[in-house]
């Protein structure tokens, strides 16, 4: 009777210990098993029914949804290509008829686009495969070229944008056509809605929200978002995303950027830059304190002061490169980040049509018309004929590697006067 009532015992103590061991696994395991294999996507879906409201006692990483949402939505894993679209749920279609459902078809074309390409006088992927060679080439030496994407400080990865809906990433430039590319990223990643409906027209888009860097999801707002996966979770988009940007002849830019900073009424550049420029290069002890007494008094920075403030050691010693010139490998990383199409101002409508068919959103938006109010590369020996030969030089070596990075040729023109 003994053994029997001692076998009892055993028998329940294994069983609580069990027990016991069933929910350490569930509390540590099983919870977060089922939220890996929960998929979360963007975009229209078949109505399901609304889940049941449950406690909440901390918010899941977030991380993860992204990924699931990217690869199930618009990529078979591995192949690059679309998935097949969701049908469209037509039951209760009385109650839908005004809500606003994302476009989910894709644009077939006639041609392939890379045939085109290749007929094409300019090719961005020869633009492509230049940008690997420079990198790739150890005669071409620049700051933070051999450094990797983990070393990139954060503060440093605020241009590149990211739009979670397409699965793309843009680098913008400021002077680089930047204005119209934001107005697209706002449009395809719909972070700008009026009552409840996304924005679909880019130029309906004002001028202080496109630069709003709310209406933006960049990779420096990473960290605050998705903590200590952050990094990862960067380096998983960069693989899976078309990763683009555009760029223009580097010295041309330095003429838009002075044109439109210091020849247009600008109170904050003129406060943070041309009192700088002027106190030392034009022997105003007391410059004007408004950009309109200076405009006034005709006491402005020429493009003479403007390239001296840019080779003066004390600029980027006081602080770094403002990003109107700043150049664009340390804007945007190329060395670090392989990016799939490299388009020029030069040719913007031309490359803008291919690179919104190679993203497949053609059919989604298009590029704004320009008015082509741009700076002329023709330009150049007239502004720099007030910098001395030696500074023209010196500036070339400041912005060499863009030069060589993106296929822009030496300006000897300007360069041996």
């Amino acid at each position: 009777m003994g053994t029997t009532r001692m076998f009892r015992v055993f028998v329940l103590l294994g069983s609580a210990f069990m027990i016991l061991l069933i929910i350490i696994y569930w509390d540590d395991v099983g919870a977060s098993h089922f939220y890996l294999h929960t998929p979360v996507s963007p975009g229209p879906r078949a109505p399901r029914p609304p889940p049941q409201p449950k406690p909440q006692p901390s918010r899941a990483p977030s991380f993860l949804n992204d990924i699931d949402a990217f690869v199930n939505q618009f990529l078979e894993p591995g192949t690059g290509e679309p998935t097949d679209i969701v049908p469209a749920d037509t039951s209760n279609q009385s109650e839908k008829e005004e809500r606003y459902v994302p476009r989910r078809e894709w644009k077939v074309h006639l041609s392939p686009i890379a045939a085109e390409l290749r007929d094409r006088q300019v090719n961005p992927e020869r633009r492509r495969r230049l940008l690997q060679e420079i990198c790739a080439n150890d005669t071409v030496v620049f700051p933070g070229k051999q450094r990797s994407f983990d070393d990139i400080p954060n503060k440093e990865l605020d241009h590149l944008i990211v739009d979670d809906r397409h699965g793309v990433i843009y680098c913008y430039v400021p002077k680089v056509a930047c204005s119209n590319w934001k107005r697209i990223m706002i449009v395809l990643s719909e972070s700008l809605q009026q009552d409840g409906v996304p924005q679909r027209d880019p130029l309906a888009i004002p001028r202080d929200l496109v630069h709003n860097s709310s209406m933006h999801f960049t990779f420096n707002k990473f960290w605050k978002r998705y903590g200590k996966f952050a990094r990862h979770l960067m380096k998983v988009k960069l693989k899976k995303y078309t990763k683009f940007l555009f760029v223009r002849d580097p010295f041309v830019r330095l003429i838009s950027a002075f044109r439109n900073k210091f020849e247009m009424r600008n109170e904050d550049f003129y406060r943070r830059f041309a009192q700088v420029m002027l106190r030392r290069y034009a022997n105003q002890t007391t410059p004007p304190t408004s950009v309109d007494e200076a405009f006034t008094s005709g006491v402005r920075p020429t493009f003479s002061h403007f390239a001296r403030y840019l080779l003066d050691p004390r600029t980027e010693k006081d602080l770094p490169f403002n990003e109107h010139w700043r150049q664009v490998y340390r804007l945007c990383h190329p060395c670090q980040i392989q990016y799939d199409f490299v388009g020029h101002l030069e040719t913007a409508e031309e490359d803008a049509e291919h690179l919104l068919r190679l993203l497949r959103v053609d059919n989604v938006v298009e590029f704004p018309a320009s008015h082509r109010n741009l700076t002329a590369s023709s330009w150049e020996v007239d502004w720099f004929s007030t910098v001395p030969v030696e500074a023209r030089r010196e500036l070339y070596k400041l912005y060499e590697p863009d030069f060589r990075l993106f296929g822009y040729s030496r300006p000897d023109w300007i360069l041996n006067e």
